[in-house]
């Protein structure tokens, strides 16, 4: 365990867990397999989740977040590929899960577009997200999504 984790089971706040590729430090560029970093996701998540139970965390404080962008490898694909999998997680892990996509490298890449630009493809893989079963969003815009979410919320999920 930890040396943090008797300091988190002796409170109640919630916990948020994020997967990163090279574990612990700065995020930088690394390389990983798109058709398996679900399950790495996945694995990951089950490993902190057994440990931090273990110390006394209940599972009911755990917010998961994959990690998006270079936290989850230098190809862009590893990101898609975990938006798509968020209902598959949800159900394995049954745990509310954060995730964060808000101007991140790998929709600009995909998108063609500038840090300044990147608004519409951030809320376009919101959007996703949400309609995947996100719990939490963080982003950089809030009115923006705000809106997006009122507008899909109108159209209904069908």
């Amino acid at each position: 365990a930890l040396p943090i984790y008797p300091a988190l089971a002796a409170h109640t706040c919630h916990l948020i867990v994020m997967h990163s590729v090279q574990g612990r430090g700065k995020a930088q560029i690394q390389p990983s397999d798109p058709e398996t970093i679900v399950a790495r996701v996945c694995s990951f998540f089950e490993a902190r989740l057994q440990a931090l139970t273990r110390a006394g965390i209940g599972e009911a404080r755990i917010i998961l977040d994959p990690g998006m962008g270079f936290f989850l490898g230098e190809d862009a694909r590893c990101s898609l590929n975990v938006l798509k999998a968020l209902p598959k997680i949800k159900a394995q892990f049954g745990r509310p899960v954060l995730i964060s996509v808000s101007r991140k490298a790998f929709l600009r890449s995909l998108a063609g577009a500038n840090l300044a630009d990147s608004g519409p493809a951030t809320l376009a893989a919101e959007l996703f997200a949400a309609r995947q079963g996100a719990d939490f969003i963080r982003t950089h815009d809030v009115k923006v999504l705000r809106q997006g979410l009122a507008i899909q919320a109108a159209l209904g999920d069908d």
